[in-house]
Formats: structure tokens, C-alpha cells, sequence
């Protein structure tokens, strides 16, 4: 079964895991507690916070509190949703400042843009929200490179390292499992890709293995075809 679309991962795959550590977090640490006292009765920001307060099981915190417990899921680099979803509002606004450009690896956006040309579909699935994936692409050191990707998929199709998210994700591309090709750094995420039906390969950029996942340094490496 040919691959016709490819799946990646972001952090360690695409972008550097130090663009998130090393310029993103800090940058949310900064500016999201004045951001959320500024926008906390917005409807978008209010329904985060009050996700925050049930998932922390704090139904009472005020702002404030509010702002502690975001402040230390970030620390913890905690999955969280309602985290994902206010970090991504606060990276906008430093992407559209100018004050942040998305890293994505060089080798990635030349494979990105060949396999664009070459017929197959490209979507993104990372733990980050949606909207902190359009961003790191639609603001990138190398340009906007939305235009390569058909879709894009964060932790509100399911967790990363569960098989049922996947088949989830193949379902929403609109393909069956077998002719999509999962990419990431992460081995609990491609053996649940695999478990779904999908191929694999993983990026071991400093080298390495992938145990039982084909395993390249660079996206160049690459070939579809060979899947």
C-alpha cells in the first residue's frame, strides 16, 4: 500500500526540542501571567481558565491562583490542554510582535516542500496545540509554509503515545493507516502509529536508534517511495 500522506511530530522532528525549551517556554513563563490578568474575562481565555480550575481541581481559584498553577505546569512541562491553548494565544502575540520566528529545521522544509510538490498530503500532530503549529509554520525563520500542510492535530484527537489516537487521526485524514507515514522522535509514539496500522520512521538527529522504527539523522534521508 503506497504512503499518501505524511504525519509529522514538531518538537525534536521538525523544530529543534531547544526552540521550545529555550526560546518558547520562557517567553509564555514571561508574558502569560500579564496576558491572562489583561484577557481573563474574554470568552475564548475565560473557557481556558475555567479548564485549568477543573483539571487542577481547584473549582474556586481566582485568577491568580489560576496564574500559579499555569505557571507551574509550565515548569513541570505539563500535557495540558487548557496550558496548550493560552500558551498558543501568548506565542501569537509574539509572532505577529515579531518578537518570535518559528525554528524549523533546514533539511525538513526542503523534504516538506518536495513531497508538497510530489502529490502527498502533509499534516502536523503535536503535543502542542493547533494553534501553536500554525504558528511555528506560519511564522518560521524560513517563511510561511502553511500552504504545504492539509491539517493540523494536538492532544484533542488523543494522547500521543495511544494507538486509538491515531486510528483517530487516520480517520479525520480521510485514509487508511497503511498509507500514512508517521515521523518523530519519540519511540512510545511510533509504536502506537505502528500499533494503528501506520508506517514509521523516526529522527534520531544526534544518532541512534529507534527500537524496531526505522531510524534517520536528517528529513533528506527520507524517501516515501521506500515505505
Amino acid at each position: 500500500m503506497p504512503i499518501r500522506a505524511i504525519l509529522t511530530d514538531i518538537e525534536g522532528t521538525t523544530s529543534a526540542v531547544s526552540f521550545v525549551f529555550d526560546v518558547l517556554f520562557p517567553y509564555a513563563r514571561e508574558h502569560l501571567p500579564a496576558f491572562v490578568r489583561v484577557h481573563a474575562g474574554e470568552a475564548e481565555v475565560a473557557a481556558q481558565l475555567e479548564a485549568v480550575r477543573a483539571e487542577s481541581g481547584e473549582t474556586d481559584a481566582d485568577v491568580e491562583r489560576v496564574i500559579e498553577i499555569l505557571l507551574g505546569w509550565i515548569a513541570e512541562d505539563r500535557k495540558a490542554t487548557p496550558l496548550k491553548a493560552l500558551q498558543g494565544m501568548v506565542w501569537e502575540q509574539g509572532y505577529r510582535a515579531g518578537q518570535l520566528k518559528g525554528h524549523v529545521y533546514p533539511d525538513a522544509v526542503a523534504a516538506l516542500r518536495r513531497w508538497k510538490s510530489g502529490g502527498y498530503d502533509l499534516y502536523v500532530y503535536s503535543s502542542g496545540s493547533i494553534q501553536a503549529q500554525r504558528l511555528i509554520f506560519g511564522c518560521s525563520e524560513a517563511g510561511d509554509l502553511s500552504p504545504l500542510f492539509s491539517g493540523y492535530f494536538d492532544t484533542t484527537s488523543g494522547p500521543k503515545r495511544e494507538a486509538a489516537s491515531y486510528a483517530r487521526l487516520a480517520e479525520a485524514i480521510g485514509r487508511p493507516a497503511g498509507e500514512i507515514l508517521f515521523l518523530s522522535d519519540v519511540v512510545q509514539e511510533l509504536d502506537a502509529a505502528r500499533a494503528a496500522g501506520m508506517c514509521t520512521c523516526g529522527l534520531a538527529r544526534e544518532g541512534g536508534e529507534l527500537a524496531g522504527h526505522p531510524a534517520v539523522v536528517s528529513f533528506a534521508a527520507i524517501e516515501p517511495t521506500a515505505f
